[in-house]
């Protein structure tokens, strides 16, 4: 069952994905963005150490360490 929050402001559902990019320094990094439908790259549950916040403005929710 993929990892999904609803936004407060819009009640839209939103599924967490993660991605390994490649910075410009040739740095390898994992990202991680909600999307409104599940892909290939859903995840099933939060990164360890990660929360759910959401933007109080567009309702958009983000990924916050602590």
């Amino acid at each position: 069952m993929p990892f999904s929050t609803v936004s407060k402001k819009s009640g839209k559902t939103y599924y967490l994905h993660a991605k390994n990019v490649t910075l410009k320094g040739g740095q390898k990094q994992m990202i991680y963005y909600f999307a409104g439908k599940p892909a290939a790259n859903v995840l099933n549950a939060l990164p360890p150490g990660y929360k759910v916040v959401e933007n109080d403005r567009t309702g958009l929710p983000l990924l916050k360490k602590g």
